[in-house]
């Protein structure tokens, strides 16, 4: 893996859904969570997925209670932070007209390794939402 500054942004497509990404947030700052129901049906049934809590986590986050954001759903921080490196980079590159981009070499076992990895914390999640699905199912 290398990191180097690139003439022009090959990414496009992931600062949009940054921008999104960041805009939604905002507006969970802004104006509350959504006044309507997103949840799928077996949320109803008692079922957790890894996104449950994904909502209030990002709200949590943009007020800045990480803590209080983790116990809802780590994945609302890391997708708010995401969100604003992503809109960082462009930033500079909009700035500099450099783009830093970054190269990684794939490599089956690379491959099989990352997805392994993945599954695993994809299970891990769902594991741990199911765990505090009392929490999740509350009203806020």
């Amino acid at each position: 893996m290398r990191l180097y500054l690139a003439p022009t942004d090959r990414h496009r497509s992931v600062t949009w859904v940054a921008a999104l990404g960041a805009a939604a947030s905002l507006a969970l700052l802004t104006f509350g969570l959504p006044p309507i129901d997103l949840h799928p049906p077996w949320h109803h049934l008692g079922l957790m997925d890894p996104l449950c809590g994904g909502t209030r986590s990002a709200r949590l986050t943009m007020e800045g209670d990480l803590a209080e954001a983790w116990r809802y759903n780590p994945l609302g921080i890391a997708a708010v932070l995401a969100a604003f490196a992503t809109l960082g980079r462009a930033a500079l590159g909009v700035v500099s007209g450099r783009w830093v981009d970054v190269h990684v070499r794939s490599t089956r076992t690379a491959t099989r390794t990352l997805w392994t990895l993945a599954a695993s914390t994809f299970i891990a999640l769902w594991v741990r939402q199911q765990l505090i699905a009392d929490l999740l199912v509350q009203q806020t």
